[in-house]
């Protein structure tokens, strides 16, 4: 891949966070994580994004409300939203927040990649 996309990665499960991480690293994207919304609203302060994988249930702040907030502060960065509670109902409140896309854990690797690739794409 020539153009190294950036992507962050914001989940509070440390394992999948630093797994995920790691397995896009491999794949050639330049990726940080964060381990909440506040963490992950901070980094984007300093740093643009291409992509975030955003988990949506985590404590204090929940990946509906980070959503928020990067589509009205930085409209072009996309997102995909990440959860283990896969039903209609958030997928329906993700899409009309703005995320480009939804899937559910424990996600394939090869299908999450196809999805990352496809959602940059666009």
């Amino acid at each position: 891949m020539a153009d190294k996309s950036r992507i962050l990665v914001v989940d509070d499960e440390e394992a999948l966070r630093t797994v995920l991480s790691s397995e896009l690293t491999s794949e050639g994207y330049d990726v940080r994580s964060a381990g909440d919304g506040d963490e992950a609203i901070a980094i984007l302060a300093k740093e643009p994004f291409r992509l975030i994988l955003l988990d949506i249930k985590m404590p204090r702040m929940n990946g509906f409300e980070v959503l928020r907030h990067v589509k009205k502060h930085y409209p072009s960065t996309r997102v995909v939203m990440l959860t283990a509670f896969a039903d209609l109902k958030n997928a329906i409140e993700s899409k009309k927040l703005g995320a480009e896309d939804f899937v559910s854990k424990p996600y394939d690797l090869v299908d999450l990649l196809t999805t990352i690739e496809r959602v940059l794409g666009e």
